[in-house]
């Protein structure tokens, strides 16, 4: 039983991660209809810049808040230096402009800070908390309470603020939006700004102790991706239970499934997140509280 706790814990640690670079796909999804497949890379660019910025002496967290400022003016600038530009543009072309951007980014990073594996610096760093024979990393703890603080800031912002609200109108219909005067080309720039800004966060959390951070990290940032899927592309809610859903099948897979079914290989576990989007997309194609597209002819 113990050891299923530990792994539930971390399992969840690891889905509220996840739940908050989906959080990233999906808010730029719902402003513009376009998968962001750079935000991966986003979330790399955005921890080597706390780490960088942790590199000059500054405390942990002003080097995240500069960070997060930082990462939220990159998503101003390619929206408004290139993907402004594709507006009306078929989705395609778009969707292959965020591959781009992905790997532009990815070699950047790995000019700059080269390939070795470094240590982010986080404060709390192999800090653990012991109840009983219970052991909890205190990386796992800042993890959930951090997403938690933000997800609910999420939902104040898009429930009770004038930009949310323009951003969820956006999202239902851009040219009801429009007549009404709400600054579609706006909302663009401020979907990419917060998913910019998220993936910094994201970042931090997802390559804390004991994790390392190296260029891949971009990749595993990617296995976030089923997480949107799962909840729904166009659901922020939706994004968080996907999280959860995809961190604990991949934390209790990687647990077990070497002394159940060893046959299945070594990293199984990544696969089983993606196994779980296939059967979810099966069942219901739109994601588990995703929006059902009603076409009438």
């Amino acid at each position: 039983m113990t050891d299923f706790l530990q792994l539930a814990i971390q399992g969840i640690a690891l889905g509220a991660v996840y739940a908050l670079i989906a959080l990233g796909f999906v808010i730029v999804y719902k402003a513009t209809q376009v998968i962001n497949f750079a935000q991966g890379e986003l979330v790399l660019l955005g921890a080597y810049l706390v780490y960088a910025f942790n590199q000059t002496a500054l405390p942990f967290a002003v080097s995240v808040a500069l960070a997060v400022v930082v990462m939220a003016g990159v998503g101003w600038v390619i929206e408004r230096t290139i993907l402004r530009r594709m507006v009306g543009k078929p989705v395609f072309a778009v969707v292959m402009i965020t591959i781009g951007l992905a790997i532009v980014i990815r070699q950047i990073v790995s000019a700059v800070w080269g390939f070795d594996d470094v240590l982010l610096g986080e404060p709390w760093a192999a800090s653990r908390i012991q109840v009983g024979d219970l052991g909890v990393n205190v990386t796992s703890l800042v993890t959930i309470a951090t997403a938690g603080a933000l997800l609910v800031a999420f939902f104040v912002f898009f429930r009770f603020t004038r930009a949310g609200i323009g951003m969820r109108a956006t999202a239902i219909d851009q040219e009801a939006a429009l007549a009404v005067g709400i600054p579609v080309r706006g909302v663009f720039a401020q979907a990419w700004m917060i998913a910019g800004a998220v993936a910094a966060i994201a970042g931090v959390l997802l390559v804390a102790f004991p994790a390392t951070l190296h260029p891949a990290v971009g990749f595993t940032a990617l296995r976030a991706f089923p997480a949107a899927i799962v909840g729904g592309l166009d659901s922020t809610g939706g994004a968080v239970v996907g999280g959860i859903l995809v961190g604990l099948v991949e934390v209790l897979v990687q647990g077990y499934q070497p002394q159940l079914a060893p046959w299945l290989g070594n990293n199984f576990h990544v696969a089983a997140a993606y196994l779980l989007m296939i059967v979810v997309l099966v069942v219901r194609p739109y994601g588990l509280f995703g929006t059902r597209v009603v076409e009438r002819v």
